[in-house]
């Protein structure tokens, strides 16, 4: 007697569920027609409707019935191939999900229709080479878009099918975090400059948790990079672009090990807004406004007090800008500074604990470009926050290695908040803002006190950082411990 294979099975148990649902929706109707006559002949006690139980949702995936040519193909000579479901299918955002190894130059044709998948190959095929035509989570079945996943189809112009893999991690050097929407490329037996000028012969997607995976390999020397491609191209071409790249070529063989690549842009992407030209203004364009970022008229004990203005500044008379305390008495030691924007000014002076201070800023103590200059003179009246209102902190770190230069950060989103120079087994500091803190440990290579980018020409990798998975929570007015292995 021959047995059911597993997707017989699978293929009975999904009829059986349509068979159930079919059966709901005659019931369903009945009902509605009895309660529709029962009405309309006046007659009371009829059957009240409700939805009828039973039948569970279709959560099944499509099952592939056939393909042709059949599977892991070999001496392919052909360029279509179809595959052949057991139900009705959608194919979504091939362009995105599908994926084809080695990397055609003209992508295949692919199209859909009731339950078959056709790819019509555009390319010309190489020699001896195995292809791998990966679907990722395109394929759904119509009705409830339960995913067939990650279905691969591969075949070969060869007499055989490669079987070698080469897996690895993409981390982005900066915070050691993942970013899915880097892929990662292999090129074989090429030179240095060929990530650069043309697009790669292999193609992985990289994960959630940044793994890869390469598969249906053959045997020989690879190199291998990451990429997030801005433009498309498919190549390294812009310093902006995440990019990264193995040390030393790749021997892939049966006994390969996984892989690390670290990310890194060479130069970071600023946005350039162009500044906004012409005669016409409104009156209120003529007077200079400023915010402060003061909360609660409490000023921190471990940061400048800050005026931003809207419109970058051309004059700054800081004897024009004076502190005092209550009485109005000047207070010495007074730092007055612009940023490297025009627009803020930042004051900076060793705070006094739980203290009335005023500032006064002159009328004419600024001005931008067109001369426009305050409204009037303003008194800004604000208190220094007392040592109560932060936390005290105390770090201890294992495994504590001098030469690393490892270097703590302390990070709210994407804003660096501090950065400091770990140089013993603990650390601790009696005033830290209270909140939520991301703790980042930079491994300063060069010992220059910030990250470094790597540079490909001079085959130099990028610094390391690798970001705590628990964050850290501080209290005000409370003691705050904790031990880090680095």
């Amino acid at each position: 007697m021959k047995l059911p294979t597993p997707a017989c099975d699978k293929a009975t148990k999904f009829a059986t569920q349509k068979l159930l649902m079919n059966i709901k929706y005659i019931f369903y109707s009945l009902l509605i027609f009895a309660a529709v006559y029962c009405t309309s002949a006046g007659i009371t006690g009829c059957a009240q409707i409700g939805t009828p139980t039973g039948g569970p949702r279709d959560s099944i995936a499509p099952v592939l019935v056939s393909a042709i040519p059949a599977e892991h193909k070999t001496n392919f000579t052909g360029n279509k191939i179809e595959l052949i479901f057991n139900e009705y299918i959608d194919l979504q955002e091939v362009q995105t999900n599908v994926l084809v190894s080695p990397y055609p130059k003209v992508n295949p044709n692919i199209s859909y229709k009731l339950r078959t998948i056709t790819v019509k190959i555009r390319d010309t095929l190489l020699p001896n080479t195995t292809y791998a035509i990966n679907f990722g989570n395109s394929i759904k079945d119509l009705n409830e878009g339960n995913p067939y996943k990650n279905y691969t189809y591969v075949f070969s112009t060869g007499s055989s099918i490669d079987s070698f893999k080469l897996s690895g991690k993409v981390l982005l050097a900066e915070s050691g975090k993942t970013d899915s929407t880097i892929i990662a490329m292999l090129y074989r037996n090429a030179p240095d400059s060929a990530v650069e000028k043309r697009k790669p012969d292999y193609i992985a997607r990289v994960s959630k948790d940044g793994s890869f995976t390469f598969t249906n390999l053959s045997g020989g020397t690879y190199k291998v990079y990451a990429l997030l491609d801005g433009d498309g191209g498919k190549t390294y071409n812009s310093a902006i672009e995440t990019f990264a790249f193995a040390d030393s070529d790749i021997i892939v063989s049966d006994s390969t090990k996984p892989i690390t690549l670290y990310a890194y842009a060479a130069e970071k992407d600023v946005k350039k807004v162009s500044a906004t030209t012409g005669n016409t203004k409104t009156p209120a364009d003529k007077k200079l406004k400023y915010t402060t970022p003061l909360s609660s008229g409490a000023q921190s004990l471990l940061s400048p007090l800050q005026l931003i203005f809207a419109k970058p500044l051309k004059k700054l008379d800081d004897k024009r800008i004076i502190l005092t305390d209550s009485s109005y008495r000047t207070i010495p030691g007074v730092t007055i500074t612009l940023d490297s924007t025009n627009t803020i000014i930042n004051l900076a002076t060793k705070w006094q604990e739980d203290f009335n201070y005023r500032l006064i800023l002159n009328s004419d103590a600024v001005a931008d470009s067109l001369g426009n200059q305050l409204a009037r003179t303003d008194t800004i009246k604000f208190r220094t926050k007392n040592k109560g209102e932060y936390g005290a902190l105390v770090l201890r770190f294992t495994k504590f290695d001098a030469a690393k230069h490892p270097v703590l950060q302390f990070f709210r989103g994407e804003e660096m908040l501090r950065s400091i120079p770990i140089t013993s087994t603990s650390w601790s500091d009696n005033l830290v803002e209270p909140g939520e803190y991301e703790l980042r440990i930079l491994y300063d290579d060069n010992n220059n006190g910030k990250w470094d980018p790597g540079d490909y020409k001079k085959k130099l990798q990028p610094e390391k950082a690798v970001t705590l998975t628990k964050k850290l929570a501080i209290r005000a007015n409370w003691d705050n411990e904790r031990d880090i292995e680095l």
